[in-house]
């Protein structure tokens, strides 16, 4: 039996089963190893309970979740994680918050519905910077 490594870890942050199935199966699809959590606080617990959490090549986040919201994720990954990607994926476009997150560090604000292309476009470059960025440190 092959064992082939997965192109990429994703950290997926989405309270919508509807909307992390398609998602996850076009990652997947594609090749991606995809981690799914319902809400910002459950995504802070897995990356300080797995002590690879640098092996998370992109972490794909939604805005607006019950608990912890992807803001308050966001503002941890950046202090905590700054060389893993964030792509945020909302239902609620707003230019003056994408621009905001951008200055954070975040790298891409895609709203919902996503188109896949749109999607493993995105995902692809960032898990590429991430590795570019994790071989020379």
């Amino acid at each position: 039996m092959e064992c082939h490594r997965p192109r990429g870890r994703i950290l997926m942050v989405e309270d919508e089963e509807q909307v992390r199935k398609p998602i996850r199966l076009n990652l997947t699809k594609a090749g991606y190893e995809v981690l799914e959590v319902s809400n910002g606080a459950e995504a802070i617990m897995v990356m300080e309970a797995d002590a690879d959490a640098v092996m998370i090549d992109t972490i794909l986040c939604d805005i607006r979740m019950p608990r912890a919201s992807g803001l308050e994720a966001i503002t941890y990954f950046r202090e905590h994680y700054p060389s893993v990607p964030i792509v945020v994926l909302t239902g609620y476009p707003d230019v003056e918050l994408a621009a905001s997150l951008m200055k954070q560090g975040v790298l891409d604000y895609l709203t919902k519905p996503v188109t896949r292309e749109e999607l493993l476009t995105v995902i692809e470059r960032c898990v590429d910077q991430h590795g570019l960025f994790s071989t020379h440190q």
